[in-house]
């Protein structure tokens, strides 16, 4: 977090900064935006991975998936405990940064770039071979490549206008109905094709399938975990316990174990392994689970099925390209702002607030690369990415645990020994060992990756040490910001001694610090009345999904906030024994802010202006029939009027056929205690 500059005057006449003028980020982003940004690409992986790891592991694929699963525990111990340790945005990239140094940060956060590129081509391309069953024409390479482009475009105008809570939490159902779903065909599947022998008899270790395939389909079945480089770009956002941290691990754990080796079985035994070769690596290969319900007697419900999956398929994936732009956009904000990529590829959205440099510039690139439409070569340069990341981060939190040993970790991976005056985690030098040994598999194995793959990294590398020393920056310098948590100054006991008063820049913000200014500035008899009277003016940004909390805003946004602030203080010190500190507060929700900080300042009342409702989600009415608040107020008015534990003042423009001055005579609102 950091300091305002200072709050410019109406006028342009600066007034005089205090350390109470200050930016506060609050968390506000619970478990079902965070089962959505995990469940994305764990859900989605299945639909275009499933045909490209059967087509190299044949009969050994359920025991890819369960190694896989593993890997993923593993894994997400090793996110989860780092994340916590830092909670900053960029997973990988952060932990290298406080484990190494900035290029090691730079190279993890450049792998994982090349990833959500991938993943973005990846999920839109494979999105239309499962809407084939709908329209037959998508099957030729014009119509299916005109209609992944499309997919691409709308991800990118949609992350460019913003991706809040309200839709994050519509994609989750969508998802968990995805889920609920896949389970449904893994019973189902179990039931109609499951038999040992099919499953075991085509295997023959060493020729079907070879060393070499089975261990580049291995490599392969980690790409669905770049859900994890995403969730931890919104550590410091999340509200979630430390026994939740670990609920998070088991359960997704869980999840995969269940449905990836759930579905790898029924898969091989639906679509059986014959004379080494299987359909979900041919005729199925871009639309695998197709293939699987195909295979579901009678034959209406095989039908219904395969309407039902090409429907979810296409929406889950477009949700997880979605997720993956989401997550680019933030890690790429993250890169530019600490001088590891050009700045100015972080330029924000003048109303959106919205990294739209490098939203366009990714969807560009993610279109050229789904114009070959060949899976087997997207997904082997996406394991280089995830692989090579992964190792990065195993090592970064191997090493905090020497460097930082002391610190604060409200999750903790299990089975650590003691080595060198240290606690080594097992898991994590598991899984270093395990993604340096995937790594050097794939570009052993898979040529397209080897020079793809190492070709972007090299590019990257050389970039970034141009940029840095034309910037005439270190290339290993380390570049953190500490966050300053400042605190307000408790209030003396008095009646209405601090008030908060949220603005919005609307009309109303004047009358509302003149109602907070009159409700403060009465005669005061004890002897703490020689201290001023406080009101807190608080300005929100209220910051886009694609945008880390403490993301750089527009000039215009930020002058516009320091003119509202400036006149505030101007008009509440005009009363006397009123001292008006200012705030800006960034956050997802303005509601839960405003009750929060609150809250955390102990106010002893808010003044808050209705804001009006709007045309879609309506309002609430407050106060009865024939009264001065007659009237539908929106969504922030009603959920602080709900939750807020001390008195709620709210304001609002006089009614039509009435003249009265609320402002002057103002409707006070009991808030519910809570």
């Amino acid at each position: 977090m950091s300091t305002l500059k200072g709050t410019g005057a109406p006028g342009g006449q600066p007034l005089e900064r205090t350390a109470r003028s200050r930016q506060v980020a609050r968390r506000s982003i619970g478990s079902p935006i965070l089962f959505t940004i995990v469940y994305s690409s764990l859900a989605s992986a299945i639909y275009f991975s499933l045909g490209v790891i059967a087509g190299h592991a044949l009969g050994l694929t359920p025991l890819v998936f369960l190694i896989a699963a593993v890997m993923y525990m593993v894994t997400a111990m090793t996110y989860v405990e780092g994340a916590s340790l830092h909670q900053d945005r960029g997973g990988s990239t952060v932990f290298a940064r406080y484990a190494f140094n900035e290029l090691v940060s730079f190279i993890a956060g450049w792998a994982i770039l090349l990833d959500y590129t991938i993943l973005i081509a990846l999920t839109a391309f494979s999105a239309t071979q499962y809407l084939k069953v709908f329209w037959h024409p998508l099957g030729n390479r014009g119509a299916a490549l005109g209609l992944s482009l499309a997919f691409i475009a709308f991800v990118v105008l949609g992350n460019i206008r913003g991706f809040g809570a309200r839709r994050a939490r519509r994609v989750g159902f969508l998802l968990a109905g995805d889920l609920v779903l896949q389970g449904f065909i893994v019973v189902l599947g179990l039931v109609l094709f499951f038999n040992p022998h099919t499953l075991v008899h085509p295997i023959h270790l060493g020729s079907a399938p070879t060393w070499p395939r089975l261990l580049f389909a291995l490599t392969v079945a980690v790409i669905a975990f770049t859900s994890l480089e995403s969730a931890s770009g919104l550590a410091g956002e999340v509200r979630i316990s430390r026994a939740g941290l670990k609920r998070l691990v088991a359960s997704t754990t869980a999840t995969v174990v269940f449905l990836y080796v759930g579905i790898a079985l029924v898969a091989v035994t639906a679509l059986p392994v014959h004379d080494g070769h299987t359909e979900l690596a041919s005729r199925y290969l871009d639309a695998p689970m197709i293939g699987v319900v195909s295979r579901v007697h009678p034959h209406w419900l095989g039908q219904a099925l395969m309407y039902l999956v090409a429907a979810t398929a296409a929406v889950t994936l477009v949700a997880a390209a979605n997720s993956a732009m989401l997550g680019l956009s933030r890690l790429a904000y993250s890169l530019s702002t600490n001088r590891q990529i050009p700045s100015g590829l972080g330029r924000l959205h003048p109303t959106r607030s919205t990294p739209y440099v490098l939203i366009i510039f990714a969807g560009l690139i993610a279109a050229a690369l789904a114009a070959p439409e060949d899976l087997d070569f997207l997904v082997g340069i996406y394991a280089v990415g995830a692989t090579l990341a992964f190792t990065i981060a195993h090592l970064s939190i191997c090493r905090l645990r020497y460097t930082e040993p002391e610190r604060d970790r409200p999750y903790r991976i299990p089975l650590s020994v003691s080595v060198r005056g240290g606690q080594l985690p097992l898991p994590a030098v598991f899984g270093a060992l395990a993604s340096t040994g995937g790594l050097v598999a794939v570009l052993v194995l898979h040529e397209p990756a080897r020079y793809v793959g190492l070709g972007w990294m090299l590019a990257g590398i050389a970039l970034y040490v141009i940029y840095r020393r034309a910037d005439e920056t270190s290339l290993l310098r380390r570049v953190t910001v500490a966050p300053q948590v400042l605190r307000a100054e408790p209030t003396r006991e008095r009646d209405y001694g601090s008030v908060l008063v949220p603005l919005f820049g609307t009309d109303l913000d004047d009358d509302i610090v003149q109602t907070a200014a009159l409700l403060v500035s009465g005669e005061q008899t004890d002897e703490a009345a020689i201290d001023n009277a406080t009101i807190e003016a608080m300005w929100m940004f209220v910051i886009p999904m694609s945008l880390p909390l403490d993301a750089r805003l527009p000039e215009a946004q930020i002058k516009h906030a320091r003119q509202v602030l400036a006149r505030a203080k101007a008009i509440g010190e005009e009363y006397s024994g009123v001292h008006v500190a200012t705030a800006t507060v960034r956050t997802r929700r303005a509601g839960y802010a405003i009750v929060d900080e609150a809250r955390r300042r102990g106010v002893e009342a808010i003044v808050l202006g209705a804001e009006e409702p709007s045309a879609i989600r309506g309002g609430a009415r407050l106060g009865g029939r024939g009264g001065p608040l007659d009237s539908y107020v929106g969504d922030v008015t009603k959920y602080v009027v709900r939750k807020a534990s001390c008195r709620v003042i709210v304001t609002a423009p006089a009614a039509r056929d009435s003249p009265v001055e609320l402002a002057r005579r103002p409707n006070r609102v009991r808030a519910p205690m809570v």
